[in-house]
């Protein structure tokens, strides 16, 4: 089993510590430089976001795409907003101009005031991931299909609906937590995303996804996302994770939000919280911005040297986890210290686990 690494292009160059109400303007500059020097520092691909105030996902993956030659881009995409024909047809488009780096990350939805946002006023959690079961299959029907298909379901309808263009390599990813989350995920996805809980809550998660795509016929990847704290010792490493959980509570506190209290709306953000509760989980794991924000998204790290970071991420490369979503809280700078200190450690002692497998095989 190999390792790919997902970073992060976040619009601009700012996070929870700059701001307590995410940032989603535009910087250019940003984009370019995090794009190169996620590419110059061996990550697979990036994560570009959605949000219903952001920039357009597509378009700046397009962008950064030009300005690379190998960095592959995970697109963040919600169901609901464009029809899947049409949606199928602009994500094969990027995947054939960018020589086949596009990747889709299936965003069912948020929170029900980020979905009005948008227009989707009026479905419910368990519809939305029903829909997001069938925009994937017309997706899927729109990249392979050869001749025009018919298709009539619950939330679209097409006649005679066909693609000229075919993606090289699509790689769907998908997440949740709930139920309904893991019967989708068994049916489609290629690799299924987590955020960083422990080491057991990641492990049951693998086994229960594995179970739910074993009743398709299928074997998908797994995806962990963190964010490192990473510096020259391990005190250095837990001081700098105690002054970022300062900024942002300070940040929050400037804004008028809480910092306890939280009841997220998801199955996903309320695990992760039961899980922050305790600021520090196994050996290097760390809740404390997950326990300010409610456990809002990525939220959660892995603490300490490059080596001791590389260490407890091979403890999750154990148990199935074979893709690593990592950002930092200063996202360019860190994006750069990763590809430099810990990318470069984590393939190293991955290879040298896969070598003792076959020798032990042998």
């Amino acid at each position: 089993m190999t390792v790919k690494f997902i970073g992060y292009i976040g619009f601009n160059d700012t996070s929870e510590i700059h701001n307590a109400t995410r940032s989603r303007a535009l910087d250019r500059e940003y984009v370019d430089a995090a794009a190169i020097a996620q590419e110059k520092g061996g990550f697979d691909r990036v994560l570009i976001p959605f949000g219903s105030a952001s920039p357009e996902s597509q378009i700046v993956a397009a962008h950064a795409a030009a300005i690379t030659s190998r960095l592959g881009f995970l697109v963040a995409h919600r169901p609901g907003f464009t029809q899947p024909t049409l949606a199928a047809r602009q994500l094969a488009t990027l995947d054939q101009l960018s020589g086949g780096r596009a990747a889709v990350h299936i965003i069912t939805g948020g929170a029900d005031e980020e979905m009005a946002r948008d227009g989707d006023v009026h479905t419910l959690k368990a519809e939305r991931y029903l829909r997001s079961d069938e925009y994937i299959e017309v997706l899927r029907r729109e990249w392979s299909e050869a001749q025009p298909f018919d298709h009539t379901g619950r939330f679209y309808e097409a006649r005679g609906a066909f693609s000229a263009i075919k993606p090289d390599n699509l790689p769907v990813f998908f997440g949740g937590s709930s139920p309904e989350a893991i019967e989708v995920a068994g049916r489609h996805a290629d690799v299924y995303a987590l955020w960083g809980e422990s080491l057991e809550q990641v492990g049951e998660a693998v086994r229960t996804v594995r179970h739910a795509a074993a009743q398709h016929g299928r074997h998908p990847g797994f995806s962990l996302s963190l964010r490192p704290v990473i510096a020259d010792t391990e005190e250095a490493a837990w001081r700098k994770a105690d002054a970022i959980v300062e900024q942002v509570r300070a940040a929050r506190e400037a804004a008028g939000l809480p910092t306890t209290g939280h009841r997220p709306p998801n199955t996903g953000s309320l695990r992760l919280l039961e899980t922050a509760q305790s600021q520090r989980r196994d050996t290097r794991l760390w809740t404390g911005v997950a326990q300010l924000t409610g456990a809002a998204g990525n939220s959660t790290g892995l603490v300490g040297t490059p080596e001791q970071v590389a260490e407890a991420m091979l403890e999750y490369y154990d148990i199935g986890i074979d893709h690593f979503l990592i950002r930092g809280f200063e996202p360019l700078a860190d994006a750069i210290d990763y590809g430099r200190d810990l990318i470069p450690l984590v393939r190293a002692k991955v290879a040298q686990r896969e070598q003792q497998k076959v020798a032990l095989a042998s």
